[in-house]
């Protein structure tokens, strides 16, 4: 009998244990999640668990965040796990303005980002005729004459002849693209092509750079680069239907894998047309698109009927890996190619003011049929001049349309203001779209080309837009910039330029800041925080791991992070072996 009590007595003790140990560790066994991260610092910009150590993943989508010992209820049998061994896992990282098709084109063409000199351009251009048919055009991307390490010689505004170009490839007509993608230099025998002489004359909104002679020394900037553009697109007529297409997949597949390569799990697409987005949806549907696209669609205003604004309005096509609803634009150029539209003239070459590359009245006609088919619309405006007529063109679609509300609508770089038109962003809910390694990167030359004072005043003033309530979001308007957000994290909390200045440095976001301008503002900005941006219970398991902590490490630090995961609705896309 003693035995019997003692018995019992230990039973109900050990009971008591188990549901005291219960009630605080974990909730009762989950059904198992698909994939698990555990053993990581994970930050979440959901304001009620902003940082957890573990998530579990169902059927693509976030279903909880945890601790170490919350996490244990939902691993089973069959669960992916991820220790990230106290690495720091984000939202997936959205590049809220890129080229996708560019990306794709710039990897099967002459890579010009760190060339240093003309002359080193040559000599690429010399070894690539040599492997190159006759016929064949030779293409690259991404030179700036601002970066080279001396001017050459001759040159009209520090831009090249075209000669020494045209010497090294003879048979082959060369374009090589500047890195904003506003200019061009070709050889004499894509000037020959193109059929332009001494009496053409550019087009609006373009220029055919001439030496004092009026002969065209190769360089086509703006809307003038079509005339180039027009003969190379003949060229492809030669192609087959089958290697049309294959070039075409292929484009699409290498800017696929840069992307998730670089952390990237949405990229907002600054324009493609009507054929180029049923390429995309045939990757989406075909689930063959691991990256999530929000493309605007880039067709002129007789193209933009509300049929055709209908067909194409797509939301979420191929589990949200394709998403139209809005419409883009330029009306000005670049900064660099002298092409952004200023209210006074540059500084450094005061017969200008600029190119206006769209007529305002076709700005407006767009602004019309965008806000009448609930479409949203996003101005390429670089210059002060061109901010303030996209504002104006705003404030009259909004005024003429008090009805329709939440339009979103946004300004593509926004990259130099007057100190009038800052306000006017957040007062009238426009977005800027940014891109914070242009303020580095630029830096340097943006003194010469607009002077102190008006650098200071409205030269990618981040805090200033902020403080007036617009949302900001970020990206790299690659292949203009390497898409790789880690150099744009870093540009846009230290605003360092290469030769060790600060730009400005009141400027400079916080890294929270960074972080939201790059994930939660993305997703905002194109009508999808409800499902992207933060890592929330509910919302698609879009999630970037690094190996380094980029919130908390030394600023020089950042720049060594590397992407080792990039993982999409639960899936790992990408992993450094």
């Amino acid at each position: 009998m003693r035995f019997e009590k003692s018995y019992w007595k230990f039973f109900v003790f050990a009971l008591g244990l188990c549901l005291l140990g219960s009630f605080f560790s974990c909730a009762p066994k989950q059904e198992p999640a698909d994939f698990v991260l555990r053993n990581g610092k994970i930050v979440t910009l959901d304001e009620a668990k902003p940082e957890v150590t573990a998530l579990a993943v169902v059927e693509g989508k976030i279903k909880a965040l945890c601790d170490e010992e919350e996490i244990e209820a939902y691993v089973g049998e069959n669960t992916e796990v991820i220790d990230l061994d106290g690495k720091l896992a984000v939202p997936g990282f959205i590049d809220s303005h890129a080229h996708f098709t560019s990306i794709g084109q710039a990897a099967m063409s002459l890579d010009l980002m760190h060339v240093e000199s003309w002359d080193e351009i040559i000599s690429m251009v010399k070894e690539e005729a040599k492997e190159s048919e006759p016929g064949e055009w030779i293409l690259g991307r991404g030179w700036h004459q601002e970066k080279w390490d001396q001017t050459p010689e001759p040159n009209v505004d520090g831009l090249p002849y075209h000669d020494a170009l045209s010497e090294v490839s003879l048979d082959n007509p060369v374009m090589l693209t500047h890195a904003s993608g506003h200019s061009c230099m070709v050889n004499a025998k894509a000037i020959e092509l193109a059929g332009v002489t001494k009496e053409t004359t550019a087009p609006e909104g373009g220029e055919i750079v001439k030496d004092p002679e009026g002969n065209p020394i190769g360089t086509f900037r703006e809307t003038a680069q079509g005339l180039v553009r027009s003969a190379y697109y003949m060229s492809l007529e030669q192609r087959t239907p089958e290697q049309t297409e294959e070039n075409r997949r292929k484009v699409v597949e290498l800017a696929d894998r840069e992307c998730l390569s670089k952390g990237i799990t949405s990229l907002h697409d600054a324009g493609s047309s009507f054929g180029t987005i049923d390429l995309f949806k045939e990757f989406a549907e075909e689930g063959k698109l691991g990256i999530r696209l929000y493309v605007m669609i880039r067709e002129g205003n007789d193209a933009l009927t509300p049929e055709n604004l209908s067909e194409y309005r797509l939301l979420g096509v191929g589990d949200h890996h394709l998403t139209v609803r809005s419409i883009k634009r330029l009306i000005d150029g670049a900064l660099g190619a002298h092409g952004a539209w200023l209210l006074e003239p540059y500084k450094d070459l005061p017969s200008s003011t600029g190119l206006n590359t769209t007529p305002v009245e076709a700005i407006q006609e767009t602004a019309r049929i965008a806000i009448e088919n609930d479409f949203q619309l996003n101005i390429h405006a670089i210059g002060d001049r061109a901010n303030q007529e996209v504002l104006n063109v705003y404030e009259e679609a909004f005024k003429a349309h008090p009805d329709k509300q939440d339009q979103r609508w946004r300004v593509e770089h926004a990259q130099h203001l007057i100190a009038e038109d800052i306000p006017r962003f957040g007062e009238l809910d426009v977005i800027a779209s940014m891109q914070a390694v242009h303020c580095t990167s630029d830096g340097p030359w943006v003194f010469k080309r607009l002077g102190e004072e008006r650098a200071e005043e409205g030269a990618y003033v981040w805090q200033k837009l902020m403080d007036t309530g617009a949302v900001i979001c970020n990206g790299t308007d690659a292949p203009v910039e390497d898409v790789d957000p880690i150099p744009c994290f870093h540009a846009s909390v230290t605003r360092k330029m290469n030769n060790g200045e600060i730009f400005y440095p009141d400027q400079r976001m916080t890294r929270e800041q960074a972080l939201r301008s790059y994930t939660i503002n993305g997703a905002y900005a194109s009508f999808q925080e409800d499902v992207l941006g933060s890592l929330s219970p509910g919302k698609l398991a879009d999630i970037t791991v690094l190996s380094k902590d980029i919130m908390t490490v030394p600023e020089d630090e950042i720049l060594e992070a590397e992407v080792l995961y990039t993982i999409v609705g639960g899936k790992v896309v990408y992993s450094k072996k």
